[in-house]
Parts: C-alpha cells; structure tokens; sequence
C-alpha cells in the first residue's frame, strides 16, 4: 500500500473540482487539510478583486460563485500573482505554506512562491513544475494533506472523482531515508 501525506487531484472544470471537494466532505476528510488552487483567467471578465470576510471569500468575476462557495468549506484564502504561471485563487492551508515561503524569502531553487509551498507538502520538484503547468491551462488541484491513512482516505476518494490524474506523495524526508536505506 502507498501510504503518502499528500495527494494532489487535477481536475478540467471548477465544478469537477467543486464535486472531489464535496466528496471529501462527505467521506469524513478534515476540510482543515484540504487546499485548491486554480488560475483565475478570463478574457470577457477579470477578477477585479477579492476579500475575506472569516471564512468566506468573496470575489468578483466568472467563477465568483464557484470560489465563494468553495471558499466556505476551507480555511484561509488568498490571490497571488506567480510568475509563468499568472494570477491564481489559492484556498486551505497551503496559503499559510506561501506566505511562510514568501516572508521566510526562502526559495526553494529557484522555485516558485507556490512551488515553495507545495514542497513544503512534500511534493518533488519534477511534480511542482508539471502542477504549475496544469495549472497555467487553467485547471485545478485540488490538494489533502495528513497522516497515510488520511491520505490514503482522500486518494480512494478522489480516485471516483472524475479527476484527470490523483498522485500520492510522501514526504521529502521519508523519501530520502528510503534512498539512503
């Protein structure tokens, strides 16, 4: 069995996106250790802004509506600007793993402030750069974090979504011991 501590979904749509985070809720998943990121692009209808007000997002634009919605299931929200990859809606706790990456002004090889952020998940450097690039195509990740078992939970969850790809990651110091081992 792969037991990881991250499992990172992409999905085409915000609303397949919308259904893999409603099926977490439901099967239990602690919405504290669930993020979503997705660009936010649109020719006809730029996001203009957004707030948080407690827990709820609010934003404007073509998919305000979805990102509110979403926005009440998780903790902590924020837009960033990266560079290559262009404006992104980022919600769940990996805005904390950013903006430490962003004020620590620790960046990992030349990554990212997201890439910093997703390494600090555990997720390899190889698989940051291809979640970039799904991401600069406009789709989303959706993104669960926790101990094997959690994780394990979220990836047979997420595995009958209707996601293009589900991969598990383990930590970058487990994975180094199994090297050295």
């Amino acid at each position: 069995m792969n037991h990881c501590h991250s499992v990172v979904a992409v999905y085409k749509s915000h609303a397949e996106a919308e259904v893999a985070v409603k099926e977490l809720q439901q099967a239990g998943f602690d919405m504290k250790k669930l993020s979503i990121v997705g660009r936010d692009f649109h020719t006809d209808e730029q996001v203009t802004g957004y707030y948080n007000t407690g827990d709820r997002m609010k934003s404007w634009g073509k998919t305000g509506a979805f990102w509110g919605g979403i926005w009440g299931l998780l903790f902590g929200s924020a837009f960033f600007m990266v560079p290559g990859v262009g404006p992104i809606l980022v919600g769940g706790p990996l805005v904390a793993w950013i903006v430490a990456a962003l004020e620590s002004a620790v960046l990992v090889g030349g990554m990212s402030a997201l890439g910093a952020g997703l390494f600090s998940l555990g997720i390899p450097k190889d698989s940051i750069l291809q979640y970039e690039t799904v991401l600069k195509t406009g789709k989303y990740l959706v993104i669960a974090h926790g101990t094997a078992g959690e994780t394990d939970q979220a990836r047979e969850c997420l595995a009958r979504t209707n996601s293009e790809s589900v991969a598990g990651h383990e930590p970058v110091h487990a994975h180094r011991a199994a090297i050295a081992a």
